[in-house]
C-alpha cells in the first residue's frame, strides 16, 4: 500500500489580476513534515488553502488518501476530515469560553459525547500548556496562546494531515517561541504536516522537507540541508540568504554607461549598503568591465552583469558571465586598472565552460 497521502498534479489557480499558482506538481509522504517556504505573494498560503478546497483550483487535481478532491463527485466535507487547518488570524469564537471552542466541532461534526470531547480537549490544553485556561475567553488571552488554542482545536478532530498557514506571523515576536515550542512538539508525534512559514531556522530544524516556491510552480524541493546549506537553483540561493540583487543586461558597446553607474548608486542607496562598498563595485565595473572586457569582446556579444549584497553578512559579490573564446579579463586590464581593481575586491575568481565565462569577485566593504 502506498504511504502517499496527498498527491497534487499540475495545479493552477488563476484570479482576475493574478495567477499565483501555475503548475504546481508534488507528493507528500504519511509523517512527512513539510515547511513551505518563498518571498510574499508567490502562492504559498493559495496553495494550502487549496489542498483543502478553501480555494477552488481553477485547474488541476489533488489526491488525498488516493481519492481526488476536486472530483465533482467526491464527498468534500468527509475528506476535509483528514485535514486541520491553522490559520495565522486564529479564528476563535470569541463568545465561547476555550474548552468550548475545543469542543465544538467534535460534538458537532463526529457526535462525540460532551464528555469525550471535554476530556480530549483538557489532554490536548495539557499537551499546548493551557489547561488552566479551560474557563477562559479568547478575549482574556494573548497572541500566542490564541494560536495554541487553535492548534489544540484543530488537533480534537484527530486530522491525518495538519496544514498551517504563517501561525505566527500575526503574533509579538515575544510569543512566537511558544507556538513554534509546540508545533516542535506536533512534528514527533509522526503528523504529518504541511507549513507555511516565514521562520527560516524553525523550517531547519523541524522539517523533513522543505519546498521553496517561486514562479508559480514548486521551484525547488529538497531536504533542509539542501535547500539551507546548498541550494541548486539561483532564486532559491538569493532568498535563503537574504541576497538583494542589481542585474544588466549589456549586448552593445554603446550601452549608456553613465546609466548603470547611476543605477548602481540608487541600489546601494535603497538597500542601505555602505557608500564605500558601492563605490568599490562601481570601480570594478568601471575598470574591469569598461576599460577591460568590453573593448576585448566581439561585436555581438551577450554579459551579465549582478551585483549581490548579502543583508546578512553584508557582503557584496560582484558576479559576470558572457560568452565568446576564453578570456579573463583581469589579465587584460591595464597596469593602473588592475592596481585599481585588486585594491577594491578581495577574492576574484574566472572560470570558463560551455562557451561562457564567469567571473566571481568579492567586493570590499
Amino acid at each position: 500500500m502506498s504511504d502517499i497521502l496527498i498527491s497534487i498534479r499540475h495545479l493552477r489557480k488563476k484570479y482576475t489580476e493574478a495567477i499565483p499558482l501555475k503548475d504546481v506538481n508534488v507528493e507528500v509522504r504519511k509523517g512527512e513534515i513539510i515547511s513551505i517556504i518563498g518571498p510574499s505573494g508567490c502562492g504559498k498560503s493559495t496553495f494550502l488553502r487549496c489542498i483543502n478546497l478553501l480555494e477552488r483550483p481553477t485547474s488541476g487535481e489533488i489526491y488525498i488518501d488516493g481519492t481526488s478532491i476536486t472530483d465533482s463527485k467526491c464527498n468534500v466535507p468527509q475528506l476535509r476530515r483528514k485535514m486541520g487547518m491553522v490559520f495565522q488570524s486564529f479564528n476563535l469564537f470569541n463568545h465561547m469560553t476555550v474548552i468550548e471552542n475545543i469542543m465544538a466541532a467534535p460534538v458537532d461534526i463526529l457526535h462525540k459525547t460532551k464528555k469525550e470531547a471535554y476530556d480530549r480537549g483538557i489532554e490536548l490544553l495539557r499537551m499546548v500548556g493551557l489547561a488552566d485556561k479551560a474557563g477562559s475567553f479568547p478575549d482574556e488571552l494573548s497572541g500566542g496562546q490564541k494560536q495554541r488554542v487553535a492548534i489544540a482545536r484543530t488537533l480534537a478532530m484527530d486530522p491525518e494531515i495538519v496544514l498551517l498557514d504563517e501561525p505566527t506571523s500575526a503574533l509579538d515576536p515575544t510569543m512566537v517561541g511558544e507556538v513554534l515550542a509546540v508545533i516542535r512538539s506536533l512534528a514527533r508525534r509522526g503528523l504529518t504536516m504541511l507549513i507555511v512559514t516565514h521562520e527560516m531556522h524553525f523550517a531547519r530544524d523541524v522539517s523533513s522537507r522543505v519546498l521553496y516556491m517561486d514562479d508559480g510552480i514548486i521551484y525547488e524541493d529538497g531536504t533542509p540541508e539542501q535547500i539551507f546549506g546548498h541550494p541548486i537553483r539561483e532564486k532559491t540561493r538569493q532568498f535563503i540568504h537574504h541576497l538583494k540583487v542589481f542585474e544588466e543586461h549589456i549586448n552593445s558597446r554603446d550601452f549608456d554607461f553613465l546609466a548603470v553607474t547611476s543605477r548602481l548608486e540608487e541600489f546601494g542607496r535603497k538597500h542601505q549598503i555602505s557608500q564605500k562598498t558601492i563605490i568599490n563595485v562601481q570601480h570594478v565595473f568601471e575598470e574591469l568591465i569598461m576599460q577591460s572586457l568590453i573593448p576585448n569582446l566581439p561585436k555581438h556579444f551577450d554579459l551579465l552583469f549582478s551585483v549581490e549584497y548579502s543583508e546578512e553578512s553584508g557582503a557584496a559579490e560582484m558576479r559576470m558571465s558572457f560568452d565568446g573564446d576564453e578570456l579573463d579579463p583581469l589579465e587584460k586590464c591595464d597596469e593602473i586598472s588592475r592596481k585599481i581593481v585588486e585594491n577594491v575586491i578581495s577574492s576574484y575568481n574566472c572560470s570558463y565552460g560551455q562557451g561562457r565565462n564567469k567571473v566571481l569577485a568579492e567586493i570590499k566593504g
